[in-house]
């Protein structure tokens, strides 16, 4: 059975740090797809980050470039998504998938994590 389990998320001042964490089982997960989504408050899904890591590739919303970076642990079947210097645009569930991040091409989703800017 796929199981994505998310961790991480929280409270966070304009401005501050925050990662995420995905934990993946049943399936191989060093050569699969790996994606970012959030959704903020009245808005519809929005892709933000994949990660191909069987071949070290890597791809960012332009909302997200030079700010967030996606990595895994293939040892520890986790994914991480390490958000910096965090806008109140960022406030949002933010949900694990496993897929290239096309709608379409993400099949198991986690239930997502809340990531709310404090002030």
């Amino acid at each position: 059975e796929v199981q994505l389990v998310e961790s991480g998320g929280g409270l966070v001042q304009p401005g501050g740090s925050l990662r995420l964490s995905c934990a993946a089982s049943g399936f191989t997960f060093s050569s699969s797809a790996m994606s970012w989504v959030r959704q903020a408050p009245g808005k519809g899904l929005e892709w933000v980050s994949s990660i191909y890591s069987h071949i070290s590739n890597t791809y960012y919303a332009d909302s997200a470039k030079g700010r967030f970076t996606i990595s895994t642990d293939n040892a520890k079947n986790t994914m991480y998504l390490q958000m910096n210097s965090l806008k109140t645009e960022n406030t949002a569930v933010y949900y694990c998938a496993r897929g290239d991040g096309s709608m379409s091409g993400m099949d198991y989703w986690d239930k997502g994590t809340q990531v709310t800017d404090s002030s």
